[in-house]
């Protein structure tokens, strides 16, 4: 990278800024290798605790273990199911090109991947949790469509002071949501599929709240991104999420959303459909988190 471009690129605002080749052909075996440590682990915890349509995706766009992701083989398969394609990021980008991509029916992914010694946690999402996690789920055409239209919310919420309540919306679906199946509540957020420790404490572990995804709630409730969340909201469907979150008229609520004190992920009040209250066991001592929600 040359002097200055990583600063450049943090500036970007539009998706063609943004958006690089993934190269693949440069990917080391050392790098393929770590894919194969964090897919073989990843598969064997979420075979029963992932939802099926995720699971359907991993096969449908032939993600398996044996190499990363070449995002234009991978793209043949995608775009014929839902149109969407995925494209290659330097990393985390701003809001109005992440936006733009959504809107447009393409996924951004980190182009790197973790270090050995990064395994279990990474501050910034690379190409694992981008292409293991999120992708999978945009083969189901609801979901595709949820994603697409929370894309399309972004300019409005970029120019009402809404970004942070869409954020919100992200974080409690998109990257750490459950969904209710037959057989009990299962994983489709990104942030718990990918996390081999997070996988396993959100169905497993008694500590955490479950919640009825309620829009409201969800919009007011911050989050914090450096451990295990104390409150998982739970969809009753992808096409119900589609059909409570994105048709709804959001730019009246920014306003009045500003006005309210933000929701706590560690209280349950009185307005909160309760599926379980947790014990709280994991998270009592999150005294600092506690005062830093986003």
């Amino acid at each position: 990278m040359t002097p200055g471009a990583e600063h450049a690129f943090l500036e970007a605002q539009t998706m063609e800024e943004c958006i690089l080749d993934q190269n693949w052909d440069q990917y080391t075996q050392e790098e393929h290798d770590i894919w194969k440590v964090l897919f073989d682990r990843q598969a064997k915890i979420l075979k029963p605790r992932a939802c099926e349509e995720y699971l359907y995706g991993l096969e449908a766009l032939g993600i398996t273990a044996d190499n990363i992701p070449n995002f234009d083989r991978m793209n043949e398969r995608l775009h014929k199911l839902t149109g969407w394609e995925v494209v290659a990021v330097q990393g985390l980008i701003p809001s109005k090109p992440f936006f733009s991509m959504l809107a447009n029916k393409k996924f951004p992914s980190g182009n790197f991947i973790r270090k050995k010694e990064e395994l279990d946690y990474l501050e910034e999402p690379d190409i694992f949790h981008d292409v293991f996690g999120h992708v999978p789920l945009l083969t189901n055409p609801a979901y595709a469509n949820y994603m697409h239209a929370y894309g399309k919310a972004g300019d409005d919420a970029i120019n009402n002071k809404g970004v942070k309540f869409l954020a919100r919306l992200n974080w409690y679906t998109i990257e750490f949501g459950l969904i209710k199946k037959d057989d009990g509540l299962k994983i489709y957020g990104a942030g718990i599929a990918s996390s081999f420790g997070e996988s396993k404490y959100a169905l497993d572990d008694p500590s955490s709240n479950y919640l009825q995804f309620d829009l409201e709630r969800v919009l007011r409730t911050g989050y914090y991104i450096d451990d295990f969340q104390a409150t998982y909201f739970v969809v009753d469907s992808f096409e119900s999420l589609f059909e409570e979150a994105v048709k709804t008229a959001f730019v009246p609520l920014y306003q009045d959303y500003r006005e309210k004190p933000t929701l706590s992920p560690f209280e349950i009040y009185e307005t909160d459909q309760v599926i379980r209250e947790g014990t709280g066991e994991y998270w009592a001592g999150f005294s600092d988190i506690k005062t830093k929600l986003k």
